[in-house]
């Protein structure tokens, strides 16, 4: 099994990192090949490529991963034209200024996607899905909070679209049936926080419908702690108000928790689920990528053992509705 990861920068090391993790591991019955594509040779023993096209000719790989940065990934998608493989992409899948539908249809060969949107392979948030949809839970209203401090951080990054889409994908993921994404207000901050300009999205709030389902939320990446939360309450068939409480990577990554209540009339709270995944990783391979190895396990048993993809899976259809939302939210803010 080939995988070329394309940029072995932050992103591109996590995903080397779960890769080499799960191929220790011997997830397969055969094993894995990495090689890299970057503009200059690390000190790896891993098969080095200075050009996309040299790789994809002489490596040839069953998965190719996207993890350059942001203002890069349309470049490489782009130069993927014609491959029948697997692409897994980081996230965001563009940036505004680019040409979403060429790059959509230079992807027209491929035989898969995954997206990046690593908080789907939470056990929270998996839970919680099947929860809803069992209960036949209907949404009401949904907020979130979700940033971090990325003040003066040396990667280059496209702004606070690259944040939001977690929580947007989040709110959409987990309540499929309950109608089509709005947004209707948008207030947005421009500074120079970040190496890769002086006018640079740091900060959005927005208000939007999901359906009928009123959702809010604000995402910055001048946060000067990682916060990252969802709250939603629904309504049962039966009529009573059901509340929901998300808290993401927090104190440490892949740390989450989640508490699901509903409120009686006379004040008083009935638990009906709670689930944390607060096991400290710090110091073992797993640390900061246990999520990712999830992602990671997924695609290797859509391409080598031709398994449909899990719940969590995010494709090209999420990845481009997706960029969409965020291409309005940057115009508008």
């Amino acid at each position: 099994m080939n995988i070329l990861i394309v940029g072995l920068g932050y992103a591109g090391n996590r995903f080397l990192r779960a890769f080499l993790h799960l191929d220790e591991q011997g997830y397969l019955d055969e094993p894995l090949k990495l090689a890299y594509v970057n503009r200059t040779k690390r000190k790896h023993t891993l098969q080095y490529y200075s050009s996309l096209s040299e790789a994809l000719g002489a490596f040839d790989p069953q998965i190719v991963v996207v993890s350059v940065n942001d203002e890069n990934h349309a470049d490489i998608l782009l130069q993927l034209r014609g491959y029948s493989g697997h692409v897994v992409c980081e996230k965001p899948l563009v940036n505004a200024n680019n040409d979403l539908e060429a790059t959509f249809d230079a992807l027209s060969s491929i035989s898969g996607f995954s997206f990046d949107l690593i908080e789907r392979y939470s056990l929270i948030s998996t839970s919680l899905k099947n929860f809803i949809e069992e209960k036949g839970l209907k949404l009401l209203r949904g907020n979130f909070y979700w940033g971090k401090d990325r003040i003066n951080d040396r990667r280059p990054t496209c702004g606070a679209t690259s944040e939001i889409i977690h929580a947007l994908d989040l709110m959409q993921w987990l309540c499929p049936n309950e109608g089509h994404f709005k947004l209707q207000d948008v207030s947005g901050v421009i500074s120079d926080y970040s190496v890769s300009g002086n006018d640079v999205l740091d900060t959005v709030a927005i208000s939007s419908r999901l359906g009928n389902a009123v959702v809010t939320g604000y995402s910055s990446f001048v946060n000067i702690v990682r916060q990252r939360t969802l709250d939603l309450v629904f309504a049962s068939s039966s009529g009573e108000l059901v509340y929901a409480h998300m808290i993401f990577d927090t104190p440490n990554w892949d740390e989450d928790n989640l508490r699901v209540w509903k409120r009686l009339a006379g004040g008083n709270e009935i638990e009906l689920m709670t689930i944390s995944t607060d096991e400290n990783r710090f110091g073992t391979a797993l640390h900061t990528i246990y999520k990712l190895v999830q992602l990671c396990s997924d695609v290797l048993d859509q391409v080598y053992r031709q398994y449909p993809p899990s719940i969590s899976s995010a494709d090209l259809t999420t990845a481009v509705s997706l960029q969409r939302q965020l291409n309005e939210i940057e115009r508008r803010a």
